[in-house]
């Protein structure tokens, strides 16, 4: 499965995901002076929507074109459309705006963001997006083991969201989300993951509650029956640590764009146990 950013940037599956995302940049930033943010898999962070890419692929229209063309966007998604807006100064829709834009445009003095990124083309284009930002950092380098390695005490949030080009990385995200936990037990580790089978979903979940990283939060988005393996069918965010306060926001995301978006689609989010915590 090829998940490069430029080609899908904007569609449905960066709605939920950002919309999750800001809601618990806002959760964590009203708890604690200063957060830690690490991205595992930045892209480049901000991408044209008439683009190659993106005009390649159609989904941006299918997605955010759709969201933005509502008249009255559901609340869930009020802080996405806003930045949306900051994105695109002169009203059309030209650009997208990916994590590390939204991560960096709210940076805090005491906030620290790190961003990397494998690919050397994208990690041109993100340190471009990031220079001058104060706290902010794009790293050349694997995401999984900097995230790891990088995990401090204090509030943390890491951002997982592989490309799903290679087949470890299910496991690698696993790992990664129960090695920065032993290290800070209080962080929260967001995974995004395509939906494509029930068999695949599965045994993604049942890894990570033996990882015993601690309890979850599953927010699934099916467009349609999760019946081919070759296609996505879906996202999932598994949150490992994710305030109670972010439920409703990412229920109402999910059922918006499975219903609105997706064949006969469904939304839902629910709790997973964590088995034994840190081992």
């Amino acid at each position: 499965m090829n998940y490069r950013h430029a080609f899908h940037a904007g569609n449905f599956a960066d709605l939920v995901k950002h919309a999750a995302l800001l809601r618990l940049l806002a959760l964590m930033r009203q708890a604690a002076p200063a957060l830690t943010v690490i991205d595992t898999h930045a892209g480049s962070g901000l991408y044209e929507l008439a683009g190659e890419a993106a005009r390649k692929s159609g989904e941006a229209e299918a997605g955010i074109g759709r969201l933005m063309r509502e008249a009255e966007p559901p609340p869930a998604f009020a802080p996405l459309v806003d930045a949306v807006r900051r994105a695109n100064p002169k009203g059309a829709l030209k650009y997208y705006p990916g994590s590390p834009w939204l991560i960096a445009e709210g940076l805090r003095p005491a906030d620290r963001y790190l961003a990397c990124e494998l690919n050397a083309d994208e990690h041109r284009r993100l340190s471009e997006l990031l220079r001058g930002r104060r706290g902010a950092e794009a790293r050349l380098g694997d995401g999984f083991k900097l995230a790891a390695a990088g995990a401090r005490p204090g509030a943390l949030l890491v951002l997982i969201d592989p490309p799903f080009e290679k087949s470890d990385d299910y496991a690698r995200a696993v790992e990664t989300a129960a090695a920065v936990r032993r290290r800070n037990p209080q962080a929260v580790v967001a995974i995004w993951l395509p939906l494509k089978d029930l068999e695949t979903f599965d045994a993604f979940l049942r890894d990570l509650e033996d990882a015993g990283a601690g309890p979850a939060l599953i927010a699934e988005t099916r467009l349609q029956p999760l019946d081919n393996p070759l296609k996505m069918n879906g996202c999932a965010l598994a949150i490992v640590g994710a305030p109670a306060e972010l439920d409703a926001t990412l229920e109402a995301a999910c059922r918006w764009v499975a219903e609105t978006l997706g064949d006969g689609g469904e939304g839902r989010v629910w709790r997973l146990p964590g088995g034994d915590e840190f081992r």
